[in-house]
């Protein structure tokens, strides 16, 4: 049986929900690390290599979730067509369908 993105569109909430609250503790405790004496064991390159990692999947999170309170989440911003929803499930933060992902 195929659901429709609606059907997930919960579950796709709670999914990118946690993910916000995992990048957000990722930045925690990299931020952290990166104060104290010898970065807590990091490269200091890596180290701020990994907190923009995070940052951006906040930042990436966040779009997602606010396209999806304003109603355009899983449309492709490349061509206007819906995203499939078991790429959505894999990438729950995607902006672009795989065609339009290609291209870019």
């Amino acid at each position: 049986m195929t659901h429709t993105l609606n059907d997930r569109t919960e579950v796709l909430r709670e999914l990118l929900e946690r993910q916000f609250r995992e990048h957000t503790d990722q930045l925690t405790e990299l931020t952290l690390r990166s104060r104290q004496r010898g970065h807590g064991g990091h490269d200091p390159d890596t180290l701020h290599r990994l907190i923009e990692v995070a940052r951006q999947g906040i930042a990436d999170t966040a779009q997602a979730l606010r396209r999806m309170s304003e109603g355009s989440y899983g449309v492709c911003e490349g061509c206007g067509h819906d995203i499939p929803p078991d790429r959505l499930e894999i990438l729950p933060s995607a902006r672009y369908c795989v065609p339009c992902q290609h291209r870019r």
